[in-house]
This record gives C-alpha cells, sequence and structure tokens, in this order.
C-alpha cells in the first residue's frame, strides 16, 4: 500500500506536494471518458510563471499582460475595439470556466460519500460545480453586455457619428468646366 499524504492521496510524496497535478490527467482522462465516444474538445493547461513580477518595475502588470486594450475613448472606433475585444475574451473565459465546472463536477463525483447515501457524491459534486458554472454564466451575460454597449453608444450618438462621417466623405471628383477656355 502506498503512503498516505496529509490531503489523503497516495501519489507517493512524503510531504503531500512532490507531485501536485499527478491526477490531473487523470481527472481529464475520466472525464473524457465519461463523454463515451462524442466530441471531445482539446485539453489545455496553462501554468503561470509570476516570479519577475517584481522586477519590471512597482510590482504591477504592463498593460500589455492584459487581455484588454488600455481604456482610452477618444473616437468611436476606439470605443468599438474595447467592446469587441472585451467581449470576445468574456465569451473565451465563460467556455473555458463551463468546462472547467463539468471537470470538477465529473472528478468530485469519484469522491465516495462519507455517509454512504446512493448518488451522494453526485449530489455533492453539483452542488460544487453549480457555483462555477454561474461564474461561466456570468462571464456569458458579460460578453452579451460588452456586445449592447457598442449598440447603445451607437444609437445614443448616432447624431455627432453621422456628422463625422459626413465631413469624411471622399470629395466629389471635379467636373471638366468646358466653357473656361
Amino acid at each position: 500500500m502506498a503512503p498516505q499524504t496529509r490531503n489523503g492521496g497516495t501519489n507517493g510524496a512524503a510531504n503531500g506536494k512532490g507531485h501536485k497535478f499527478a491526477n490531473a490527467g487523470a481527472a481529464a482522462g475520466g472525464f473524457v471518458g465519461a463523454l463515451g465516444g462524442s466530441f471531445v474538445p482539446p485539453l489545455n493547461v496553462t501554468v503561470n510563471n509570476n516570479k519577475n513580477t517584481a522586477a519590471r518595475g512597482g510590482g504591477g502588470r504592463s498593460h500589455s499582460d492584459t487581455l484588454l486594450p488600455s481604456p482610452e475613448f477618444t473616437s468611436p472606433a476606439q470605443v468599438r475595439n474595447y467592446c469587441n475585444t472585451l467581449r470576445a475574451a468574456a465569451v473565451t473565459l465563460s467556455i473555458e470556466v463551463a468546462m472547467g465546472a463539468e471537470i470538477l463536477k465529473g472528478v468530485l463525483a469519484s469522491v465516495p460519500d462519507p455517509d454512504g447515501r446512493a448518488f451522494g457524491s453526485r449530489v455533492r459534486a453539483a452542488k460544487v460545480a453549480r457555483k462555477m458554472q454561474r461564474s461561466a454564466d456570468a462571464l456569458r451575460d458579460a460578453a452579451k453586455n460588452a456586445a449592447a454597449c457598442y449598440a447603445v453608444f451607437q444609437q445614443e450618438y448616432e447624431e455627432e457619428i453621422q456628422r463625422v462621417r459626413h465631413r469624411a466623405r471622399k470629395p466629389q471628383q471635379p467636373v471638366m468646366n468646358w466653357a473656361q477656355q
């Protein structure tokens, strides 16, 4: 029998930290296997290394590290760009968080219920994963609101936008005046 770690796992590490992500593949495999031959999206694992954040000056993140452009709204194009970038980021995060909720539910459902209730492990897993699914729903709503923000901007500032568009039209081609000779 393998030695027990402090969190109840049997990953073989004496201090419980040796194989931190050893069961992540098994968890993802269990989730993928549960789908039973249906469409399986690729699973990406991202590890962030933030060791050099203090060395960049002030300890803060540079703006190139963020998902959104800087909030400079000096033209309609910048408003559109910000709203579109926010919408795209929120949609992507929503999908990833929803997938994470399903994986979490699958992993937690495999943990036996301490009281031995029938389907007790699935009920507990669903309660936990429901909160993460709500986060995914909130991100989806954020994407909808970002798109709606630009639509309302166009409606509210239509007069100003049209005024500038008329001025920005290409000038008419010069007409040949045959009377001048």
